[in-house]
């Protein structure tokens, strides 16, 4: 097995470093027999035991005689570390590109190629950020009545739920992605705003009202209070006047926001919130999977198209 070890490493190597290629071509031309089930004629595994156990010979006699005595065993060793490595290098990649993490949908484990956990990370209840700490896997729509919330319905059997703050870092990074992927596909979209910082609880009524009294110009609140400063949407006065320049009455949606009915409204919805078991933002649902924290846009668009690779 040493020969398929040194030709992985000695092909790696030549790529850079002209002078093992030829010892890349001896490999390679050992492991073609091994593989036919012949023996390597080449001399290239005693060749290498050489070379090895001569060098080890400067450092310790006794490592060097340990290598030569046992170094079929040590080549079996290093042959089924290095296919432990390759599989599980290439099972991180596979799900990094599926799901944006290293250890699979939702999973905020250490990932070489998202170290700092960007991809799993929440605001949660009370403000505090965090890598997503909850059961991911009890997230769920069963149960949930989304006709009380903002929606824009199509004919489509596909269905997009977003539930996020607009305080949310995280919420902030998924939003344009959220709105690129209904943009490019016909889906049935629902938002539900969820916030998990108090200066923006006063948000809740004045939401429910907006989208009450026009629920299309609803979507332009959303948009602009998304793309706003965080600073900013926690002052009312600076909702009003986004609330007049989208063409709002906000002397009635004033009133309506402080009226009993809007607040059994509210806490209706919030009701319904719970049941998805919702532990921070963004909580996106694509046709019933649930992803936490902001993923990349390829990752929402393969669970809607539901792209298949086996």
């Amino acid at each position: 097995m040493f020969c398929i070890i040194a030709f992985i490493v000695l092909s790696i190597i030549g790529i850079f470093n002209v002078s093992y290629r030829e010892l890349a071509k001896e490999a390679y031309e050992c492991v073609f027999r091994r593989i036919t089930f012949r023996p390597c004629n080449t001399g290239f595994k005693e060749k290498m035991q050489a070379k090895l156990v001569g060098k080890l010979l400067t450092k310790s006699v006794a490592a060097a005689r340990f290598l030569n005595k046992h170094f079929e065993l040590l080549a079996w060793l290093l042959f089924i570390t290095t296919v432990a490595s390759i599989f599980w290098t290439g099972k991180g990649l596979f799900n990094f590109y599926m799901y944006g993490s290293c250890n699979g949908l939702n999973k905020s484990g250490f990932c070489a190629l998202d170290p700092k956990g960007e991809n799993n990370k929440v605001s949660q209840t009370g403000g505090s950020c965090g890598t997503g700490e909850g059961d991911e896997s009890k997230v769920t729509l069963k149960g949930v009545d989304l006709s009380l919330f903002p929606s824009q319905k199509t004919d489509s059997k596909d269905e997009v739920v977003l539930i996020g703050c607009y305080s949310c870092d995280y919420t902030r990074k998924a939003y344009p992605l959220v709105k690129q992927l209904i943009s490019e596909n016909k889906v049935n979209y629902t938002f539900a705003h969820y916030p998990v910082k108090e200066e923006t609880l006063y948000l809740l009524p004045i939401g429910y009202c907006a989208y009450k009294q026009d629920p299309d110009k609803f979507w332009q609140l959303n948009d602009k209070l998304f793309a706003s400063e965080k600073s900013d949407i926690a002052k009312k006065e600076f909702v009003d006047t986004i609330l007049k320049d989208i063409g709002y009455d906000v002397e009635a949606i004033n009133s309506c926001s402080t009226s009993p009915e809007t607040n059994s409204a509210v806490v209706d919805r919030r009701i319904q919130l719970e049941k998805t078991s919702v532990y921070g933002t963004p909580l996106v649902f694509i046709n019933g999977k649930g992803l936490v924290g902001p993923k990349p846009y390829r990752v929402y668009e393969r669970i809607l198209k539901g792209w298949r690779f086996w």
